[in-house]
């Protein structure tokens, strides 16, 4: 669902300008202080990714006491701050220009394209930029900024960059006017950036529409359709995860793949992917839920050839004897199981029909 759009009063635009005014201090800090400058930016990167508490949501929504929240309305994740000041950069776009031009100068420090790519990123789609330089530094940077705090949702298991997620992918590349915007080439690096993120964010109902608004990429003969770009972007990402619960969520939406058109090359490369998940040890060192849910994906992917799989599998377990007490046990536990939810259905049953 949609954030709702809070309508600027006096005491909310007051608010917003202090909360602007106070960025900019924190950058001309940054600026003076070489020795200090790291600190500060991250400090300043955290203070705009931080939830909107309820006191301060009240005056910039101008909620009353008794009205119902955002939160309470239905609103899809946390209200934070980069999301106000998004939109009050838009609204009043003279604001954002002194942040602006000191990070520019800072263009080349940590966490400055994380900033830039949380509070203007509306700005730049919305703001007419006649400067084709500027236009693609500035595009480059809310992509490098983006894929930053992307990973840094994957490394917490968190989504407190969602509302950026969804504005590229709804917003962004599904509207073509905005998309024309920026360059080919950040178009290609967009589109690939979320196709590794669309199944973190909970989005694969958006799937089939994001690839029918795949930009043109010059190479399309040899990596093949949206579809591939996409399977192979994933691909990739598979390999880069490194939490779990994480993996196991990308892998029970990968499902979603099936019946897919994919080259060859894309189609053995993702049944590659997926098989590096099924063994214990390296290069990947999958947990046993891991492996499961690999294994689970791959054959309902690619079910021809799941028999042999699993027979090449067992000859290659068989040759680690110290991995053998422990598939033992948990074969042992997974029977025990099976028998006892069977013998519990057959109870259930018999005494539903006695009644």
């Amino acid at each position: 669902m949609p954030r709702e759009k809070a309508y600027p009063t006096p005491r909310s635009s007051a608010y917003l300008n202090a909360l602007t005014q106070e960025i900019q201090k924190k950058l001309q800090r940054a600026l003076q202080s070489p020795s200090q400058r790291r600190n500060i930016l991250q400090e300043l990167f955290a203070d705009t990714a931080l939830e909107v508490d309820d006191r301060a949501k009240g005056i910039i929504l101008c909620i009353e006491e008794d009205a119902i929240s955002p939160a309470e309305d239905g609103i899809d994740g946390p209200l934070c701050f980069y999301d106000v000041l998004a939109d009050h950069h838009v609204r009043v776009p003279e604001s954002g220009r002194p942040i602006l031009d000191l990070i520019v100068q800072l263009w080349s420090q940590s966490f400055a394209s994380h900033i830039f790519s949380l509070l203007f990123h509306k700005w730049l789609f919305e703001v007419q930029l006649d400067n084709a330089d500027a236009l693609l530094r500035y595009s480059s940077a809310l992509v490098q900024g983006a894929r930053n705090v992307f990973w840094i949702d994957i490394q917490t298991n968190t989504r407190r960059f969602q509302s950026l997620f969804q504005y590229l992918l709804e917003d962004v590349v599904m509207e073509p006017m905005r998309l024309n915007k920026i360059p080919v080439q950040v178009q290609q690096d967009l589109y690939r950036l979320l196709s590794r993120f669309i199944f973190f964010y909970n989005s694969v109902d958006k799937l089939e529409s994001f690839l029918k608004h795949c930009p043109a990429f010059p190479n399309a003969f040899l990596v093949g359709r949206p579809e591939d770009i996409f399977v192979i972007e994933l691909a990739d990402q598979l390999q880069k995860l490194k939490v779990e619960p994480v993996l196991l969520h990308y892998l029970s939406q990968i499902k979603v793949l099936q019946g897919m058109e994919l080259r060859m090359a894309t189609s053995t490369r993702l049944k590659t992917c997926l098989y590096s998940f099924t063994s214990p040890g390296g290069p990947m060192y999958p947990t046993r839920a891991v492996r499961h849910a690999a294994w689970d994906a791959l054959d309902f992917l690619f079910p021809v050839g799941r028999y042999p799989r699993h027979l090449i599998s067992l000859f290659f377990r068989l040759l680690y004897p110290w991995y053998w007490p422990f598939s033992c046990w948990n074969f042992v536990i997974s029977c025990i199981k099976a028998v006892f939810y069977s013998l519990l259905r057959i109870i259930i049953s018999r005494w539903e029909k006695m009644r």
